[in-house]
This record gives structure tokens, sequence and C-alpha cells, in this order.
């Protein structure tokens, strides 16, 4: 069973600080490889770099940018360094999902104060062209938030990165920005993490949704700022026959953490095609689900032998429809991936569509054997 998604508005929420998305920080075993595969593959462009040649001695960070999306891809450089700690324990995964704030010391401490645990304190890093504040706290598993205050900094990135002079990349896939991340929790944390985005850092609660298929099932509910520009839907495993897909993640991820991350674009068939043909793999949607697609979401614009073709979901909720696309793991273990995601007027998460996730997911679990 799926349940009908509630959508909650705003009206009354505190104004957010947080701006927007500055930037999500991936721990990897291999900085270089990975911006490889993210400018090859994907189509990102390397625009900045920091490791031992810029005064760095504990790792070595790759930016790479694709719109407003902006990606750190860090490896360490000892055994003995958290960041080697991270990837053991977790493999290549999210480690920081940074927030563009005016005030970083204030945002800070009144995290702080509603409850947050401090990581960093405010810490300002400054060269030629100009000044960073940045602090952070601690969020679920060894996931983290950093407070980002830019001001007029005209740098490539952050003081001590400098300007790549690495290939660009042979294709753009036209992606916008990060329209979301969807984040993990064990059994029995999800309320827990809700209020602790709503009091501690002043997001509201935008959706909720139970979802149940005939093997698994899943809670997941969506905070967002008050502005609508950083959602996290976060989803905890519920009793089925079987392991869930959100079980799995758990299991090899060793722990809460970023599930995936979702990627806006404004033509997702021809943002879906590109990535398709430089070997970019999605999940498989069965045919049947779309020759049920109109009597289920009405009339849309796009073709839909071309959104069959690229396995291409569509649903719609009261203020329009949209279409996503879930790639498979972009890493050895089955634990984070992305997904590709149209709007055209429709503010949910595809509610409608999860079933079809799931089962496609299913067959995946099933063929490495973890369901």
């Amino acid at each position: 069973m799926i349940t009908e998604e509630h959508v909650i508005l705003s009206a009354g929420v505190e104004s957010s600080p947080f701006k927007n998305i500055d930037y999500i920080e991936m721990y990897v075993s291999n900085a270089h490889q990975a911006a490889h595969y993210y400018r090859t593959a994907c189509g990102f462009t390397p625009t900045a770099w920091m490791g031992l040649e810029t005064g760095t001695r504990d790792r070595a960070s790759i930016v790479v940018e694709e719109g407003e999306i902006r990606l750190v891809l860090t490896n360490a450089l000892s055994a003995d360094s958290p960041v080697a700690d991270h990837v053991k324990l977790h493999g290549d995964s999210v480690k920081d999902m940074a927030f563009r704030v005016d005030d970083a010391a204030a945002t800070y401490h009144e995290a702080l104060k509603r409850g947050a645990r401090p990581v960093m304190e405010p810490t300002l890093s400054e060269d030629e062209n100009g000044q960073v504040l940045k602090a952070t706290i601690g969020v679920y598993g060894d996931t983290v938030h950093s407070f980002v205050q830019r001001d007029s900094y005209e740098g490539c990135f952050l003081p001590g990165y400098q300007k790549t002079t690495r290939r660009k990349p042979t294709f753009s896939p036209r992606l916008c920005t990060v329209d979301h991340i969807a984040v993990s929790v064990e059994e029995g944390e999800l309320d827990r993490w809700i209020e602790f985005y709503e009091k501690v850092l002043q997001f509201f609660l935008s959706h909720q949704d139970d979802i149940e298929t005939d093997l698994s099932a899943m809670n997941s509910k969506v905070v967002q700022n008050s502005s609508g520009s950083i959602k996290f839907p976060m989803m905890e495993p519920a009793r089925g026959k079987r392991k869930s897909q959100i079980e799995e993640y758990l299991s090899y991820h060793h722990g809460p953490g970023a599930q995936h991350v979702a990627l806006l674009t404004n033509n997702i068939i021809e943002s879906v095609r590109r990535l398709s043909e430089n070997d970019i793999e999605f999940l498989n949607a069965p045919r049947a689900y779309y020759d049920a697609l109109t009597d289920r979401v009405g009339e849309i614009d796009e073709d839909l032998e071309a959104l069959s073709a690229l396995n291409i979901l569509v649903d719609r909720d009261n203020w329009g429809y949209l279409m996503q696309v879930f790639s498979k793991p972009v890493q050895g273990r089955p634990t984070a991936f992305f997904e590709i995601i149209q709007r055209k007027g429709a503010r949910g998460f595809g509610s409608g569509n999860v079933r079809a996730l799931f089962e496609a997911l299913e067959t995946e679990q099933r063929r490495r054997g973890n369901l």
C-alpha cells in the first residue's frame, strides 16, 4: 500500500538563515579517480584543488561543478586520517552537506543553543581573494553540516584551494542545482531527526508518507528550510517480509547518512540520454508502468516512448507533475546513488512512483543476494 502523500504548508514558520547548499563534500578513496569519473561520465567541470603542493598535509581535494552543483571530492593522505577512517567504514560517501549563510558564527551558536553537537567552532580562513568564515555541527552518524559565510570572497572555492587547469568535460548533462538530498536513518530514529531539523535548524515538515510493497516498507518525512532551497526527505525502514533498500543501505554504509542526491534539470530526457551515453546506469522500469501512465497522471508534454526508453518515471500532485529517474549505486557498495529530476510545477517527491522504485530496487537487491 502507498498512502496518500501529505503536504504541509510553511505558514508561520520562522525565516531560515540558510540560503542554499553551498557544497556537498564526499570522502573518497581516490579524489583524482573520482574527479575523472565525474568529469568524463557525468560531465562535471573540475574547478579547484588542494593537496600537498598547496600546503595541505593530511588530505587532497578536487572540486567539480555543474550548474550550481558543487561537489568536493576528498581523500586521505595517511592511513591514520579521519578521512581514511570514514572511507574504511562507510565507503565513498557524503561527509558534509554545507549551507551558505550570512552569519556563520551566529548560526552556529544559535544551533548549539538549540541542542546541536559542535564539531568545529567558527574559523576564519583568508587569502588574497578575501575571507571565508566556516563552522560545523554534527548530525546523524558521521555526517556533518557546515555553515559557510563567503561575504565577498572572489577565489575559486575556499582559501587554500587553487584554480585547476584540468581539461573540461566533453559534454554537459545540463544539470541545474541540487533539488534535495535523501537521508536514511535507523528504524525508530525518523521522528527524532525530524524534530532536530525543526528545533535546531528551524526547518519545517513539508511532506509525510508511508510506503509498503509486497516485500518491504519504509516511513518517510520531508523537512526543508522556509524558502524551499534546501530539502531533506528522511526515511527509516518499516517492518516488511524482506529487507528493504533502506536496510541494505544502512547495512553497507554502517549507519545513517545521505542515501541519494537529487539533481534538478530543465530537460530530463536530454540529461538522462547524455548520461546514459556515458555509461551511467539507471534503474529499469517495467513496460507496464508506461502503459498505465496516462491513466494515472493524465496528459503530459513529453513523449511516452522517450520516457520509457530512458526509464524516466512521472508523478503528479496538486501543483503539477515531475519526472525522475534513479541511478544504480555509483560505487562498489550498494549505498549512495543519484536521482535526476525535472519539475513542472510539482512540489512533491514522486510518492506515486515509490512502488515502481522499490520494486526496481528489489530486483537489484535480489541480484546481489540481499533481499
